[in-house]
């Protein structure tokens, strides 16, 4: 990763810096990733299809309000009580999509109508 400096090679101005001295920060070679996650998750007290997309719909609006995330029902759709949530993500950088994808699992976790069973991470670069 190339670092680069935010005021150039002009003398620290305390009216346009960013702080004391010259703050560096990372620039993106231009390298996307990538990371996706498969949440397959067990409904509470769901009896009908209905019921599981009443539970489904806003875990999904709330993972897709988030910048750089996708969310969709992916598989089991025709099973009630259970669901296979798929979520991918893109960002400039590894750590910012490890942040990414951490978010989204926790914030499937912590609802208590959902129960995780058991879920898959993969992150990758494009490598250019």
């Amino acid at each position: 990763m190339q670092v680069s400096c935010v005021s150039g090679l002009r003398p620290w101005n305390p009216f346009t810096s960013p702080g004391l001295g010259q703050a560096l920060i990372p620039v993106s070679d231009g390298t996307v990733f990538s990371g996706t996650l498969k949440i397959d998750v067990l409904l509470g007290e769901v009896h009908s299809l209905k019921q599981k997309r009443a539970l489904i719909r806003p875990v999904l609006a709330d993972l897709n309000r988030r910048p750089g995330v996708g969310a969709a029902e992916v598989a089991l759709q025709d099973l009630h009580r259970r669901a296979m949530l798929g979520v991918a993500v893109v960002a400039g950088t590894h750590r910012r999509v490890v942040e990414l994808l951490d978010d989204c699992e926790g914030a499937v976790s912590w609802r208590p109508e959902l129960e995780v069973l058991s879920v898959r991470r993969r992150v990758r670069s494009d490598g250019s």
